[in-house]
């Protein structure tokens, strides 16, 4: 037997479910031992043991709900001796930009550098979406701002949801930056006459062409948050993978206005207009670990890894959060996806085209990697998105 071991906690709760893969107790009797720091499986000759992490604690007594289904393993719930301690988001991409701070911006996807030793005066948030509807709800009197657009000026840089604009006017270039460049490859100038289609807006890195944002006008740029990576000057540029970087900058948007704004429900577009995908935050205070089986009777528990590149060994465990999500493409949920879009309490949330097909692959990937019980609630399908 070589089962594999997910234990799937919740902070809040201080609880966990523990599913113990391809384990089947129908053709040979399995004998399961919990201690607070470890789990270990017997089954006739073979015996596995998986030591957890050391900020994990299982309070043995606690276990109750043990299950055989076929196809998944065993499940088995239990409680903690003490809550793990809470996932680390002060290092997120809104705290992580400061004014009076020198700044080089690289594509996420190649590591070219795109703009040198840019300092902002001001980092400021910007208002929601629909912050001029509401304005109109408010005001007695015509809207004293329809006619004024929130671009940042000379040193400013205006945080949204899913993207930050800067003044592209006192930008510094390295030779290799980002141009405006139309789908048929016909590069153009960043100028007020090349702002006329939406092809001429697109804002794509020169060494790789990823798409990183849009001009918004002649002289504001929209970057996307899950494009770009901004690091002090005079800093080691440390490159993450593509699966995982996406993970984390989508997971603490979906947590982030969860927080502030008390929406759980989201459509995500991509630049094209077109919804990708439907997401219900479920929580957002799981710890996710898990170990694959192998032939060693010793097994450290390993954390449910970057799913485009294969576990070699321990990687420490992961905060993550879970979702139900829903895919939109090919007029998939059209039904759905058009009641959610005129649902107040949904929030649309804007990503390039090509990132949203990522993320769909990223969400899929994730489900088919759970045990089939845990793939399904009410017509969703789950997955998990590390943080």
């Amino acid at each position: 037997m070589a089962a594999g071991l997910l234990l799937e906690i919740r902070r809040g709760t201080q609880s966990a479910l523990l599913v113990i893969r391809e384990a089947n107790p129908t053709s040979s009797p399995v004998d399961v031992s919990v201690a607070a720091d470890r789990v270990e499986v017997k089954s006739g000759r073979s015996c596995e043991a998986a030591t957890l992490p050391p900020e994990v604690r299982l309070a043995p007594s606690s276990c109750r709900g043990l299950r055989c289904l076929s196809g998944d393993g065993l499940h088995l719930r239990m409680r903690l001796r003490c809550p793990p301690p809470g996932a680390d988001l002060s290092s997120t991409w809104r705290e992580s930009l400061k004014p009076q701070t020198n700044y080089v911006f690289y594509c996420q996807s190649c590591g070219d550098i795109l703009v040198k030793d840019r300092k902002f005066l001001r980092v400021l948030p910007l208002p929601s979406e629909n912050w001029s509807a509401l304005v109109e709800e408010w005001c007695c009197h015509p809207n004293p701002f329809a006619r004024s657009t929130l671009h940042p000026q000379y040193g400013d840089c205006f945080l949204g949801d899913t993207f930050f604009l800067v003044n592209s006017g006192s930008e510094s270039y390295v030779p290799e930056s980002p141009i405006c460049c139309s789908d048929s490859g016909h590069h153009t100038s960043q100028s007020r006459s090349n702002l006329k289609s939406k092809e001429n807006t697109r804002v794509v890195c020169k060494r790789c062409k990823t798409m990183l944002g849009e001009t918004v006008s002649s002289d504001t740029i929209k970057y996307y948050v899950t494009e770009v990576i901004i690091q002090p000057s005079g800093g080691n540029f440390s490159p993450k993978p593509r699966s995982q970087f996406i993970q984390s900058m989508v997971a603490q948007c979906l947590v982030e206005l969860s927080s502030a704004k008390s929406t759980f429900r989201f459509t995500l577009k991509g630049d094209n207009g077109k919804i990708y995908i439907l997401i219900w935050l479920l929580n957002s205070d799981t710890l996710l670990v898990e170990s694959s089986g192998n032939s060693s009777s010793h097994d450290v528990f390993t954390s449910f890894g970057d799913i485009f590149m294969p576990s070699s060994g321990p990687v420490g465990t992961w905060n993550a959060v879970k979702v139900l999500y829903q895919p939109c493409i090919k007029s998939r949920n059209k039904e759905l996806a058009d009641a959610w879009e005129n649902d107040i309490g949904v929030h649309p949330l804007k990503f390039p085209t090509e990132t949203c097909l990522e993320l769909l692959l990223i969400l899929g990937l994730s489900t088919t990697s759970l045990p089939p019980s845990l793939r399904c609630m009410n017509s969703f399908q789950v997955a998990f998105l590390k943080m």
